[in-house]
């Protein structure tokens, strides 16, 4: 399961803030196997982890391109799982390797979203010249995706901005971080960001969380019911910040644990200016 909190305002008024701030935590089980965040694809233009589960490899949870294509994808929380889908980390892939627009993109994802389990995709065109687009698809939710107007949203394992209460939560904590943004340092920004993404308080009782994961998620409550989840062999593993400010220039943090050990984290950052 995944969370991600984002802000976006394609024209900031004032040069000093960010076009897009994207806070987003990857859980996955600590022993599927994965590649930390590095340049990858024809003339190395994406930037994103990469799965290497056998059967999945290639896929991604979250990754941005220097041409401007970004896109994050959650997992949507079910009891019953169809072992026989489609892996859902193609789908980010597939949108960062391609030239199609977020939209049409997402129009075309909406035709095949049943051969998937239940999933969450953001996909976004960042253009300093033509104007930044969001959109959003949920095979969970409606039959089309819809462009996304500027603002704050959260992202976890329900559809977009549903109301459970560690979104809520963790949504405020962040919109205090970005509100004190332009204010800031980037690397003490990035920190104040990475302080939101491993809040471990559980946020119970969360009746949404028990109605949609059924008998499934009872045993892991408490520790799911958190921003940061901590569950035996499970939990929050990657913490990714981006932010893209008004002239383009993109900063990708990547704070990820290693070696299955919660004691031993690596944080890696990159920069590079948007080729468009």
């Amino acid at each position: 399961m995944c969370i991600i909190f984002f802000k976006f305002d394609p024209r900031p008024v004032s040069k000093n803030a960010y076009r897009l701030i994207l806070a987003a935590n990857r859980d996955e089980f600590y022993s599927r196997p994965s590649k930390l965040a590095d340049f990858w694809g024809n003339n190395n233009e994406i930037l994103s982890g990469l799965d290497m589960e056998e059967g999945k490899e290639g896929g991604t949870w979250l990754g941005i391109s220097t041409r401007g294509k970004l896109a994050a994808l959650t997992n949507y929380l079910q009891p019953q799982l169809d072992w026989q889908a489609r892996g859902r980390g193609e789908l980010v892939t597939h949108f960062l390797t391609t030239d199609v627009d977020s939209l049409s993109y997402l129009k075309k994802v909406s035709m095949e979203g049943h051969l998937y389990n239940g999933f969450n995709l953001i996909a976004a065109d960042l253009s300093t010249a033509k104007g930044d687009v969001i959109c959003y698809y949920g095979n969970r939710g409606e039959p089309d995706p819809i462009v996304l107007t500027p603002g704050t949203y959260g992202l976890s394992n329900a559809l977009l901005e549903t109301p459970w209460r560690k979104l809520c939560f963790g949504k405020q904590l962040f919109l205090e971080a970005v509100e004190r943004s332009q204010a800031l340092p980037k690397d003490v920004l990035i920190a104040n960001l990475l302080d939101v993404l491993n809040n471990e308080e559980a946020q119970l009782p969360d009746p949404a969380i028990e109605d949609q994961g059924g008998e499934y998620v009872q045993p892991v409550l408490s520790k799911y019911a958190a921003v940061c989840v901590r569950c035996p062999g499970y939990g929050t593993r990657t913490n990714t910040i981006i932010l893209v400010d008004a002239d383009g220039h993109v900063t990708f943090t990547e704070r990820s644990m290693m070696d299955k050990d919660l004691s031993r984290w690596e944080t890696r950052t990159y920069e590079f200016t948007l080729q468009n």
